[in-house]
């Protein structure tokens, strides 16, 4: 077996913020003016009128603060709620394009490496602008690599998968070093409407460079992948019916399920003991006991859950520290939000700290990868 090491992480964050008080302001006026428009047919008992939301219900729900997003002003407007973010000609860089370069320049930079060095690129998250050319081909040309590029989704557990993917291909000799980076604008698939989920969401972009021993001149501070574990499990209670055919369909082309759903207390019930079995399994066939192991980076979808699965794990509360969490800033960030909290809360560790990478979501999906470092 080939030693592999994860040497760099990059993160790229959005330049607008949004604070619950400003996205229930935003949301509770539109429920306002909704309920007028309806209200003869709300009174006739043909409606049901809308409820607002609240700072309290949002944090209580999730443990989400605020959200990073691509564009605010297109959200907080009650005649549009949904981001703004133009059309641009074939010509120019993608948004995805622009947020990955950013970050895989801060994972290479991190690493010591540059563009010449990686053989390599995967661009793994839930939701892709356009189905082809690759979004992964435009970054590899954007950055000047050589090799080979494609695009994955495996929704909130695409960068582990796609961590995995880059390991297998280091471990099969097709690549030396491989970028893996996830551009998730999450903001263009939320429905802003939703009582229940219009909070979950924020933008960002991550980037790991994944590379061979052979590779690396000096293994000290870097983290070395010691496996990775998948599981997935068929579910629709998460679910985006978004693509291609939906034109086809002119009574359903627009329809809300074109956009994020989901039965949340389903999910909290039925994933919770299903990630920390698998993250429990895999440190175990790994040689490790969970009493070594001095981090767990989960997936940042929603406080209370880590909370839970982290108990399950370690058998008792755990600090920040242990578990650490980016949700209440940066909210759900699908794919990127294990690895953004990776990404700030990694250099404290000591020479031989066990850690584990785990992200799960929509498949319902699950990754594990367990780390070391030297």
């Amino acid at each position: 077996m080939v030693k592999v090491f994860l040497t760099g992480t990059g993160l790229y964050t959005p330049p607008h913020s949004i604070s619950n008080e400003e996205l229930v302001r935003s949301f509770n006026d539109w429920v306002a003016q909704y309920n007028d428009q309806h209200k003869t047919d709300i009174e006739a008992g043909k409606l049901e009128p809308l409820q607002p939301s609240s700072v309290e219900f949002i944090e209580k729900a999730s443990g989400i603060k605020s959200r990073y997003v691509m564009d605010k002003e297109g959200i907080l407007d009650i005649k549009r709620m949904m981001p703004y973010l133009p059309e641009r000609a074939d010509g120019e860089p993608s948004l995805q394009c622009e947020m990955s370069v950013e970050a895989a320049k801060e994972a290479l930079a991190q690493a010591g490496k540059t563009a010449a060095d990686v053989d390599a690129v995967i661009l793994a998250c839930s939701n892709f602008q356009r189905p082809y050319p690759a979004v992964s081909v435009e970054v590899q040309a954007a950055l000047g690599i050589e090799g080979f590029a494609y695009d994955m989704n495996v929704a909130c557990s695409s960068a582990t998968f796609g961590i995995q993917a880059a390991f297998n291909a280091i471990q099969a000799g097709s690549a030396k070093s491989v970028l893996v980076i996830n551009p998730e604008i999450c903001s263009g698939h939320l429905n802003f409407k939703d009582r229940d989920s219009h909070f979950i969401f924020g933008d960002a972009c991550t980037a790991v460079l994944i590379e061979s021993e052979s590779v690396v001149t000096d293994s000290k501070g870097h983290f070395e992948l010691l496996g990775t574990k998948l599981s997935t499990n068929y579910s629709n209670n998460i679910r985006n019916n978004f693509g291609f055919l939906n034109r086809c369909d002119e009574r359903t082309e627009f329809s809300n399920d074109k956009l994020f759903r989901q039965s949340g207390r389903k999910v909290f019930k039925e994933v919770t003991p299903k990630v920390a079995s698998l993250i429990q399994s895999h440190v175990h066939e790994q040689g490790v006991e969970m009493s070594d192991v001095a981090r767990v980076w989960l997936h940042q979808a929603n406080g209370n859950m880590n909370r839970l699965i982290a108990q399950k794990l370690f058998g008792k509360e755990v600090t920040d520290q242990q578990s650490p969490t980016i949700l209440d800033t940066y909210a759900n960030t699908s794919s990127a939000g294990s690895i953004i909290a990776f990404h700030k809360y990694k250099d404290d560790l000591n020479a031989g700290d066990f850690g584990v990478i785990c992200s799960f979501g929509a498949g319902y999906s699950m990754g594990s990868v367990v780390v070391k470092r030297h």
